[in-house]
């Protein structure tokens, strides 16, 4: 009992600090914050201005006039513009100042399991910087494990694949412990690009990434197998050849063979990642199935779609995109317990 009211009491924020999406967990009190990663900056002689973040800077790609331009400060999972990346913090925490009063909060703060010791440093500089009290880092894809409900402090090894925008991440974890953690750049935002070169290829027509985004969600699938998804999509964009407005209808099939050369790269990935761990932990992975979370898992048809090509079944949480977050939320509630899974920063 003790421990739940001190819980609703609690300054403790996690974070999912992801390239397409970040989203804000406030303990006792849920996700408060689930935004695009998007920075609406202004330059002036010299001088930027950060004017929006987050939703209200989605919204304003490709309506805004020339001196704004719209960025996501974050790439492959890792910051790439330290200014924009802190200014949309420290606006996210600035949200949680209705719950947390004037404390500074402690922040747990996911990052790729590849990010080098440089990139850990900069999310950790970074943190503080917005206005974080002490600031700990997770690997993603062991969050992702805790949040998928995966029994990681059994003696059996449990994989996690998780797809976010930038990276694709591996834990697989055993005794409560890290086993094995790795990272591939090329995800939700790699198969985005490939809709964008398929449709310039095929129709000569060029879309940007927001169009190829929407292809993906609505109509998007893993299989060419054409007893699934039926959906088809209507794109306009600009004709390369005449420079003239053009439309083009694009079916699931369409879409299958233009995700095929990131999902052979993902697959082979994940092939890569069980040969490298100990006969008996793979053997346990294989027997249990591999999870499979992050925004990337919801495409249509990706789980059967790796167990044809791996050879291993793959499970979908109910919630795939909230497995991080609710992880790093678990993480923070078990800190005493689950420390030896942070990184040094």
């Amino acid at each position: 009992m003790r421990r739940g009211v001190t819980s609703v009491f609690s300054d403790d924020i996690a974070i999912d600090l992801g390239t397409v999406n970040t989203l804000v967990h406030v303990a006792g009190t849920g996700v408060v914050i689930d935004e695009p990663s998007m920075v609406a900056v202004r330059n002036s002689n010299g001088v930027r201005e950060v004017l929006a973040v987050g939703q209200v800077a989605k919204q304003m790609i490709g309506r805004a006039p020339e001196p704004i331009e719209t960025i996501r400060p974050l790439r492959d999972g890792v910051i790439a513009d330290f200014v924009a990346t802190e200014e949309m913090l420290r606006q996210f925490i600035k949200r949680t100042k209705t719950m947390l009063g004037f404390r500074r909060p402690r922040i747990l703060i996911c990052v790729p399991a590849g990010a080098t010791p440089v990139e850990r440093r900069v999310v950790y500089e970074t943190a503080l910087s917005a206005g974080a009290r002490r600031v700990l880092l997770v690997a993603e894809p062991v969050a992702a494990a805790i949040g998928a409900g995966l029994p990681v402090d059994e003696p059996a090894g449990s994989m996690v694949v998780d797809i976010g925008g930038g990276t694709t991440d591996i834990a697989v974890l055993s005794h409560g412990c890290v086993v094995q953690a790795r990272s591939l750049r090329c995800a939700g935002n790699a198969m985005d690009e490939a809709i964008i070169r398929y449709v310039r290829r095929r129709h000569d027509l060029r879309i940007g990434e927001t169009n190829a985004e929407r292809i993906k969600i609505e109509a998007g699938t893993a299989s060419q197998l054409l007893n699934g998804r039926t959906a088809e999509i209507h794109i306009r964009g600009r004709d390369l050849r005449h420079g003239k407005p053009k439309s083009i209808v694009l079916a699931p099939y369409d879409i299958a063979e233009a995700l095929e050369d990131p999902l052979d790269e993902l697959a082979e990935f994940v092939r890569r990642a069980l040969e490298d761990l100990h006969l008996e932990i793979s053997t346990d992975v294989c027997v249990r199935g591999i999870r499979l979370t992050g925004g990337g898992a919801r495409l249509d048809k990706l789980d059967r779609e790796l167990e044809r090509r791996i050879g291993v079944k793959f499970l979908v949480p109910d919630e795939p995109m909230r497995c991080v977050i609710n992880g790093s939320a678990a993480i923070f509630d078990q800190l005493g317990e689950r420390g030896q899974l942070l990184l040094e920063p």
